[in-house]
């Protein structure tokens, strides 16, 4: 489908998944190098997560004070693959592997495709909508308003975008015109 207009909201959420792909790692770090010192021979898989895990932290917290983007999910993966050999918690080897695999899409700035017939949200599941859902769309100070007829709004910070090619006004007209058209 061929959108008139394409809009990308900042992600909040990039914090609050590194945190927690933080403290996963520094906990499992914990459990692993628990397990290394009381068991009488030495486990390469509580070894190599000894050491891995906090390498990657330690990576990940270099990038962050640089203001780079960073992926706690290899260090969430070289985890499950330890946990699988650890004496207890087995269990959150499937919950490292499913945090890992979605951490990329939970990262992923939401784009809304504008066109004429349906408005979409791409996310992990694409939302559809039509025309004559919303009774108000502005984009204003970088800031997009929806505002559906159920008396829901949603207000989000939209991207900074230096190679946008339509400005605030092109777009608010365009949304004019497509709510008139309902309408009529």
């Amino acid at each position: 489908m061929v959108y008139q207009y394409v809009v990308t909201l900042k992600n909040q959420n990039n914090r609050y998944i590194d945190i927690l792909g933080l403290i996963l790692s520094i906990f499992s770090v914990v459990c692993f190098t628990l397990e290394l010192l009381r068991s009488s021979n030495v486990s390469v898989a509580y070894l190599i997560g000894s050491v891995a895990v906090p390498g990657i932290i330690a990576w990940n917290l270099f990038q962050t004070s640089k203001k780079r983007k960073v992926y706690y999910s290899r260090a969430l993966l070289i985890a499950a693959l330890v946990w699988m050999k650890m004496p207890y918690f087995q269990w959150l080897v499937f919950v490292f592997i499913i945090l890992a695999l979605l951490e990329y899409q939970a990262k992923y700035a939401i784009e809304i495709g504008f066109s004429d017939n349906e408005i979409v949200f791409n996310s992990l599941f694409k939302k559809r909508y039509h025309w004559k859902q919303f009774s108000n769309i502005v984009l204003r100070d970088g800031l997009l308003t929806l505002d559906f007829t159920n008396n829901r709004i949603l207000q989000r910070e939209v991207e900074d975008d230096e190679e946008d090619d339509a400005d605030e006004d092109e777009f608010n007209e365009y949304c004019r015109k497509q709510l008139a058209n309902v309408i009529i």
